[in-house]
């Protein structure tokens, strides 16, 4: 199973991502955004990052960890090329309002350097615009777009 794909949006980018389960696919989904900013094959391992989110329903959740990841990037420069989603606890059997969801991860990556590391796309924002996150007979499939 392919980790993900980029959608090419006039304005915008996307990526279609997959995972046999929802670890998998936050997984991906980070991955897969990271390598909208940069090849991942000259990032090193030098730094770790930990990450714990909450939201109230698997789409927010979602686009909170990536715009984290965002903000990791924006803020310091973070490029995570491992990532592990250590915990991820959706509670589906109350209405998607009174959802408790929760994500904890590590990634370990390094600061960008504009003269190691090629520049692709500025990323600023993982949005709501088209989110689709669904399970299918492989696992799950989600879509999102970015702001650029």
């Amino acid at each position: 199973m392919k980790q993900f794909e980029i959608l090419d949006i006039s304005g915008d980018v996307g990526i279609r991502v997959f995972g046999k389960n929802l670890k998998e696919l936050f997984t991906n989904a980070a991955k897969g955004m990271f390598s909208l900013i940069t090849d991942l094959s000259s990032i090193k391992e030098d730094k770790g990052v930990h990450i714990s989110l909450e939201s109230h329903s698997t789409d927010g959740l979602f686009v909170s960890w990536l715009n984290e990841l965002i903000f990791h990037f924006d803020t310091y420069g973070f490029v995570g090329k491992k990532v592990e989603v250590a915990e991820l606890s959706i509670q589906t059997d109350k209405p998607e309002s009174l959802q408790a969801c929760k994500l904890t991860a590590f990634l370990s990556g390094e600061d960008f350097d504009p003269v190691r590391h090629q520049g692709n796309l500025l990323i600023k924002a993982a949005t709501y615009h088209k989110l689709k996150i669904v399970q299918t007979e492989e696992g799950w499939e989600a879509e999102v777009i970015f702001d650029i």
